[in-house]
């Protein structure tokens, strides 16, 4: 069971929104919150990225973030920011111009007539309302880089992204939204990859523990079974005790909580993207009864499954 696929699939609204930002020094955009998780790849040159504290209403610019190309940065919430050529250029704001029809994506175009940076940036759409606890584990800011071998597979997907923006061709308009689709992925990888195992914690932890990751593929790969905290110890080779221990530490909750959210997550994604009758959603999720699944799904989200239906395909 690929938990990381499975987690994100949760999340996700809608397909990634993006635009490619080209700037010539001096330059420097300001870009607002967006909802879900941000994200820029530098595909030719430098600059600086300057996060924004998302508390106050005008904002300080924080430590700024030196890039170069074949970085990549994830913004965990969305959270405002600054990207510019130099850490004191004054900020704009901009907003996106279509290209001709030949192109894949649109593009923002500032500055003077200096140095060139290139870069690809958008936003993709998660549910930040009920984020999965591994998304919301993870840093504020993601910074990657892809230079000098480093996370060979996220590299070959900036690679393959900068050629396909470069000289677009036949097959660009549908390969780059899935390239850009499939980074998140690559991203997510190569963050829980680099965390050295004898520091690790949380969730990094919990995707490579002997105890705790069999307990988690068992509960993301069969959630309608009656999964007990005994019964997923076993799974785990653990006593009771030491095995919620061990679970709750690394996963922020305990097993049998981490189950219900996991259920309701999978039953708010069938009645979003399947025609299944309650009465099935209700067995697939380990409900006896629907009346039994409706109460639980109206005490998590506030409604009963019905109207969460119709709302989430009105949207």
């Amino acid at each position: 069971m690929d938990i990381l696929t499975e987690a994100l699939g949760s999340m996700r609204t809608a397909h990634p929104a993006s635009v490619r930002t080209e700037g010539r020094a001096p330059w420097a955009l300001r870009l607002p919150p967006v909802v879900g998780a941000g994200f820029h790849v530098v595909l030719y040159g430098t600059c600086w990225l300057i996060p924004l504290n998302p508390q106050e209403h005008g904002p300080e610019p924080g430590e700024p973030v030196p890039l170069s190309p074949g970085d990549v940065v994830f913004l965990r919430d969305g959270r405002g920011h600054i990207l510019a050529d130099h850490p004191d250029t004054p900020p704009v704001s901009a907003e996106a111009s279509r290209a001709d029809d030949s192109l894949p994506i649109g593009t923002v175009s500032l500055g003077g007539a200096g140095a060139r940076t290139s870069l690809l940036c958008g936003n993709y759409h998660l549910d930040q309302g009920r984020p999965h606890p591994m998304v919301r584990q993870l840093p504020a800011l993601i910074h990657l880089q892809t230079r000098h071998g480093r996370h060979p597979e996220l590299a070959a997907a900036v690679q393959l992204l900068g050629a396909e923006l470069e000289n677009p061709r036949i097959g660009s308009t549908g390969i780059v939204p899935a390239l850009i689709d499939s980074l998140l992925l690559y991203i997510l990888r190569a963050w829980f990859e680099d965390q050295p195992p004898a520091t690790a914690a949380g969730w990094a932890a919990a995707l490579g523990d002997a105890g705790v990751a069999p307990a988690l593929a068992a509960i993301h790969e069969a959630p309608a079974t009656a999964w007990t905290v005994e019964s997923l110890a076993e799974r785990a080779g653990l006593s009771r005790a030491a095995f919620a221990r061990r679970f709750t530490s690394m996963v922020g909750e305990p097993p049998m909580a981490y189950l219900t959210r996991w259920r309701m997550t999978t039953a708010a994604r069938l009645l979003r993207e399947s025609e299944a009758p309650l009465t099935t959603v209700a067995a697939r999720t380990g409900y006896g009864s629907e009346y039994a699944f409706a109460k639980a799904f109206k005490r998590e989200f506030g409604q009963a499954p019905g109207g969460y239906r119709r709302e989430a395909r009105a949207a």
